[in-house]
């Protein structure tokens, strides 16, 4: 009976002592290199061109409001309709201007004869200069309230302050109005601008009379626009300088979304990488680069975006091996296999 004991306690120590070799062999086995496609790092011209958004606006553009309340007696708002400087657009009642005005006139006829029937005594010395002068100043208060009355019923009238076209009519002829009350918008849209913004890096290019192109979302031909003005400073929260500019030819509609593009001038022997090359994080930007058949993490510093990739300012040289996809499983200093290499314009920028 020992001896069968003694029997199985050496064969179970030396199946352990087999299964721990194995163990000890399976971490000793490297892993597998990782398959990766690479580009080599090269030169080229890049186009230094700054993408902007941008929006439509109105060459002139208000809503229209009454200047005093009442009631609507005309209306003129067609909608959509194009309407000239000084058309009358609305009348509010003034009857009771009206009639305020005929009172005044009627007081002031009054007034001026007996100021020249006063004036006449004085020069005789029948009367007083004090009287006189009361008299005087009666009919100036009265021809006074007159220019006041006329003032007010010229605010009943409601006119276009510019030509342009009118929008969809928000209200009906009777309704009462208010200083509030928006009667009609107006727009000057046979001139539109463009208002983007630029980063306040760029702010050195930007200058009254420089051509910017402008893309429109209907994919139609691409536009031009003459840059007219900037804010005096830069938007100190989004470090943006607000530029605007006068869209060349036809107009578009007011508050459409455009793309600005504007030329920053050519930059020669430029390093473009893929854009899924770069692996950002907290701190910085990194490629990986095969170096003697294992990825090495490289910190990089990158410059413009181009429609190809992204320009390498710092951190590689023109020849090195950079990984651009498998890049999320190889691991710092592990051996890699290029599978594929392959040219910039064959990898895909998001």
């Amino acid at each position: 009976m020992n001896k069968q004991i003694v029997i199985v306690a050496v064969c179970l120590f030396a199946f352990s002592c087999k299964s721990k070799k194995q163990d000890v062999a399976k971490q000793n086995t490297p892993p597998p290199p990782t398959a990766v496609d690479v580009v080599i790092a090269s030169t080229q011209m890049l186009s230094n061109s700054i993408e902007a958004n941008g929006s439509v606006v109105a060459n002139e553009t208000l809503d229209i409001h009454p200047e005093v309340s009442g009631r609507l007696v005309f209306l003129n708002v067609p909608d959509g309709a194009r309407v000239g400087a000084g058309t009358v657009l609305a009348k509010i009642n003034d009857a009771d201007l009206q009639a305020q005005l005929n009172k005044s006139q009627v007081q002031l006829k009054l007034a001026e004869t007996t100021e020249q029937r006063l004036k006449k005594l004085l020069a005789i010395g029948g009367l007083n200069q004090a009287d006189y002068d009361l008299a005087q100043g009666n009919a100036n208060n009265i021809r006074a309230d007159i220019e006041l009355i006329k003032a007010q019923i010229s605010k009943t009238v409601v006119r276009a302050p510019f030509s342009g076209v009118l929008g969809l009519r928000p209200i009906s002829p009777g309704a009462y109005v208010t200083p509030q009350t928006i009667l009609a918008t107006l727009q000057q849209a046979n001139k539109v601008k463009i208002d983007f913004t630029v980063p306040e890096l760029y702010a050195n290019i930007i200058h009254k009379g420089k051509i910017v192109s402008i893309a429109t979302n209907d994919n139609s031909s691409k536009r031009t626009a003459t840059i007219i003005a900037t804010e005096n400073d830069i938007n100190t929260a989004t470090r943006n300088l607000k530029v605007r500019a006068v869209l060349n030819g036809n107009p578009i509609n007011p508050g459409s979304f455009v793309k600005v593009l504007i030329d920053a001038g050519s930059k020669a022997n430029s390093i473009i990488i893929p854009t899924n090359a770069i692996i950002p994080d907290a701190t910085s930007k990194k490629l990986i680069v095969v170096k003697n058949g294992k990825g090495t993490f490289v910190k990089v510093e990158t410059g413009l975006r181009t429609a190809s990739g992204v320009e390498i300012i710092n951190g590689i040289n023109v020849g090195d091996t950079v990984v651009v996809t498998g890049v999320l499983f190889v691991k710092p200093n592990a051996a890699v296999k290029i599978k594929t290499v392959k040219k910039l314009e064959e990898e895909p920028n998001p």
